[in-house]
């Protein structure tokens, strides 16, 4: 229903890809939290940077399910890491740059991003902020043809090592949602530092807090126009939360089979564990509530490949997909007994990585302000014009 023979044929190569260029490093990225820049120039020059992006700038323009198997193959080399920093560049960075972005810094920035050469990170959230994005601090005041920026973020994806930086600040700050810009900056300007964070899974990327001290950008450099800032964030929200619905039901998925190939092999009190009815229903109940995860996942995916406005059911399926997702992972590390909780073994990486799920993107509790302001007030959230 959703995916073609082409689609197949993607997945293939793509799984294909991974097992030779990415696996036999993992375990290397996850112990010095660095991927290495070449991975990113693989992946460039295969494709994978461009799968949506627009042709003109070395894109392949293609519909949103070549992006659901990418999203889906990586969560199932089991690094929410590595994960992240492919996506986040791609679809985080690039998507602002490529719907903002005028023609100039499309060809300085985005085309050089599908091509592997260059890697983004986006800046939303702050130290006092988190998900109450109206409120972030970070100001960009114009002065002249320049805008300078000062303040912080923190959270972000390949926030240490990537080459520029998408970054939302305030160019009005007395004004809330309608005081909100976005810029796009270099790595290497004056005033810009930043510090690797330490975190509980996803230790493959460079999550870092960023810091601005007078740091001065061309006014070229601002992308859209000035105050819309926050409209241009809310559209792209719904992208990021079905990207992290779809990671969770990929992951959940491979932490069931895992779990079946375990006990299909284990044998306790003569049988192999697969033989024990309490195990078996506890599998149906895990694989059927990753099933109805997935479902839904792909119904929207297929709403807003035609363009779709889906900010409500993409927040249901983030929200959903998520603790389904950490329930059925804390149960199939529980199906591996002892193994489970050993470091050999993948459900223990698999386990803290998937904790970010409820949080990033998005916390749960502001996804359930969200659609409850739908569902109860009647609120309408609308696309930018």
């Amino acid at each position: 229903m959703y995916f073609t023979e082409e689609h197949e044929a993607f997945r293939k190569s793509f799984k294909e890809f991974l097992q030779k260029e990415v696996v036999p490093h993992i375990d290397k990225w996850e112990k010095t939290g660095t991927i290495d820049r070449f991975i990113w120039k693989k992946f460039g020059e295969m494709g994978y940077f461009g799968l949506n992006s627009p042709e003109q700038y070395g894109g392949l323009n293609l519909d949103l399910f070549y992006t659901v198997i990418f999203l889906e193959e990586l969560q199932k080399i089991n690094s929410g890491g590595f994960a992240a920093a492919m996506w986040a560049h791609e679809y985080l960075a690039m998507t602002h740059i490529n719907k903002e972005g005028d023609d100039r810094i499309k060809k300085e920035y985005l085309t050089p991003s599908i091509e592997g050469d260059k890697v983004g990170c986006l800046c939303i959230s702050e130290p006092f902020g988190g998900s109450d994005v109206a409120g972030m601090r970070t100001t960009a005041i114009k002065k002249g043809d320049k805008y300078i920026i000062n303040g912080s973020k923190t959270f972000i994806t390949n926030g240490v090592y990537s080459d520029y930086l998408v970054l939302a600040a305030k160019t009005d700050p007395e004004a809330k949602h309608a005081g909100m810009s976005i810029f796009v900056i270099d790595r290497e300007t004056p005033g810009i530092s930043s510090t690797k964070l330490d975190k509980l899974g996803w230790k493959a990327s460079d999550t870092g807090e960023i810091a601005f001290d007078n740091v001065e950008i061309p006014t070229e450099n601002l992308m859209g126009e000035e105050g819309k800032g926050f409209s241009y964030i809310m559209q792209h929200f719904a992208l990021e939360r079905l990207i992290m619905a779809i990671n969770a039901h990929a992951r959940a998925e491979f932490a069931v089979d895992y779990a079946i190939q375990y006990m299909s092999e284990r044998q306790a009190f003569g049988k192999s564990l697969d033989k024990f009815q309490a195990l078996r229903h506890k599998v149906a109940e895990m694989a059927s509530e990753v099933e109805m995860c997935k479902e839904f996942n792909y119904s929207i995916a297929k709403r807003l490949n035609d363009g779709q406005y889906v900010v409500k059911e993409a927040s249901m399926a983030k929200l959903t997909a998520t603790r389904i997702a950490d329930s059925v992972i804390y149960d199939a590390l529980q199906l591996l007994g002892g193994y489970g909780y050993m470091e050999e073994y993948p459900m223990a990486r698999l386990f803290r990585d998937s904790r970010l799920g409820p949080i990033g993107g998005g916390t749960s509790e502001i996804l359930k302000d969200i659609i409850s302001k739908i569902i109860i007030d009647k609120k309408e959230y609308k696309p930018a014009t």
